[in-house]
This record gives structure tokens, sequence and C-alpha cells, in this order.
């Protein structure tokens, strides 16, 4: 089992309006410090895949078809072994 780990976030070359109204909000509370912000999506799953390959696979293809719009979007994940519980 795998648990995938995965971060998605607009492309660099398109506009983010969620982080630049947060970057205003900072920048009005006297966080002037902050340069920059990264608006995005966090998901974990849970895979019962018993090799890392095939979780590899099943995950980009279920980022591609549902998690990212990847005309906008790009994503990245980690891919984590998870301990099978044995009773």
């Amino acid at each position: 089992m795998f648990k995938a780990k995965i971060y998605v976030n607009y492309k660099p070359s398109v506009l983010d309006p969620q982080a630049e109204a947060v970057k205003t909000a900072l920048a009005r509370m006297g966080h002037d410090n902050v340069t920059h912000v990264l608006y995005g999506k966090y998901f974990e799953l849970t895979l019962t895949s018993t090799d890392k390959a095939s979780a590899q696979a099943e995950v980009e293809t279920i980022c591609d078809q549902l998690l990212a719009n990847v005309n906008m979007e790009t994503y990245r994940f980690t891919l984590v072994p998870v301990p099978v519980e044995v009773d």
C-alpha cells in the first residue's frame, strides 16, 4: 500500500487570483516581506498497489483525469509506503 501526497497549483503563466488576494491582504496587514504567494490544493490518497511503479502510474492518471486541470495547473506528488496491518 502507498499513500500519495498530491499538491496542485496554477502554472506560473496563469494568474492566480486567490494568491493575489492573499498577497494584497498580507501587505495591508503590514507583512511587507512577502513577495510571492502560491495558492493550491492538497490531496492524500491511499492506494492498495503493491509496487511503487503501478501506484505512481495510477496517481498520474488520477491527477490528469480529475484532480488537476492540466491546461492551467501543475501537480507534484510523493508516494509513502504504508504498512499493511495484519489481523
